[in-house]
């Protein structure tokens, strides 16, 4: 009997020993990597040999949001896609997320990608039959953003914004209104919408962007739709404001003698997983007057993406962009 006790306990130490590891402890594995395509590609490796449900959803859920915020989109879309298909329950120390978040998730990255089919697939699953008002509000706003992918001219943009207009003041639809009026204000370029949003959501990551705190990530929904008016940033929140109004005359106008620095990089604009996205919008950028290309790339999983990039003339070839309606950040 001791034999066999000895036997037993032997093989559990062992089972021990291989033991999966948590969602979590991967997440903070994936932490310390150099860099967030490397925490990234990790994720995807780990996630793929979990076996525990809760935990694999999980591991994939947050590898979505983390390709997303990459700009990786169509794999951000799949990641989701493969946790809201998993049906298990919330695993330990991991943000909480239903399946029906989780579609919507995909359906975000969907549109992100200029890929409103799919987008349309999702939206008409069952979480379309959702009870939860705060899901169904953001079917809604998801459904215009897809009409918006179809908009080819000005006209059509004319039913999406009158919807927009109208859950702009509807409180069920409270929960997204930061995001339709930031769409209204994209679309229409009028001020109203941005002064609105800092008067009514002044905390939101909305707030910021038409402040010009945050940028929009760049995307094909965001490039390709049509717009009737250019929505223009603010020039950012002044941080550590100078104490006398000369000081801050210095700081704010440009001495007209002085030059404009050269600029040692290269601008980026987009990352795309469609070559032909690329291309449409280094035309269009390149009619703007920019000196404007893309470049294929391979990231370490093996996934090609193309990446548009502007030559700065000088120190204000960034606002200049961003003036023409491109969000756009420095690289070396």
């Amino acid at each position: 009997m001791k034999k066999v006790l000895a036997g037993l306990i032997m093989i559990l130490a062992s089972f021990s020993l291989f033991a999966e590891k948590k969602a979590w402890e991967l997440v903070n594995e994936s932490t310390k990597k150099t860099s967030a395509d490397e925490s990234a590609d990790y994720l995807m490796t780990e996630a793929s040999k979990l076996t525990v449900p809760e935990e694999k959803r999980a591991c994939y859920a947050f590898l979505g949001n983390l390709q997303e915020m990459l700009g990786l989109y169509d794999l951000a879309e799949k990641s989701y896609v493969t946790a809201a298909g998993i049906a298990a329950g919330d695993a330990e120390k991991m943000p909480e997320r239903s399946n029906e978040q989780l579609v919507l998730d995909a359906v975000r990255c969907a549109l992100n990608g200029g890929n409103y089919g799919r987008a349309d697939s999702y939206l008409n699953s069952a979480v379309r039959n959702s009870k939860n008002p705060k899901i169904q509000s953001y079917i809604k706003l998801y459904s215009v953003w897809s009409n918006l992918c179809r908009a080819e001219t000005k006209e059509d943009l004319e039913e999406p914004v009158a919807m927009l207009k109208a859950y702009s003041g509807v409180t069920s639809m409270k929960s997204v209104q930061p995001a339709v009026l930031l769409t209204l204000w994209y679309i229409t370029g009028e001020t109203s919408y941005s002064t609105e949003i800092k008067s009514r959501f002044p905390d939101s990551i909305e707030a910021s962007i038409v402040k010009g705190d945050s940028q929009l990530l760049p995307s094909p929904f965001w490039y390709f739709i049509p717009k009737s008016g250019e929505a223009t940033p603010e020039t950012g929140t002044v941080k550590d404001a100078p104490k006398t109004a000369d000081t801050a005359k210095k700081l704010t106008v440009q001495d007209s003698s002085e030059k404009s620095e050269e600029v040692s990089g290269k601008l980026q604009l987009g990352l795309f997983s469609s070559a032909d996205n690329a291309k449409h919008l280094v035309d269009e950028v390149k009619e703007k007057g920019f000196d404007a290309y893309y470049e294929k790339q391979t990231k370490p999983s093996g996934n090609v993406y193309y990446t548009v990039f502007v030559n700065p003339k000088d120190s204000t070839t960034a606002d200049a962009l961003r003036s023409a309606g491109y969000e756009c950040y420095l690289v070396n």
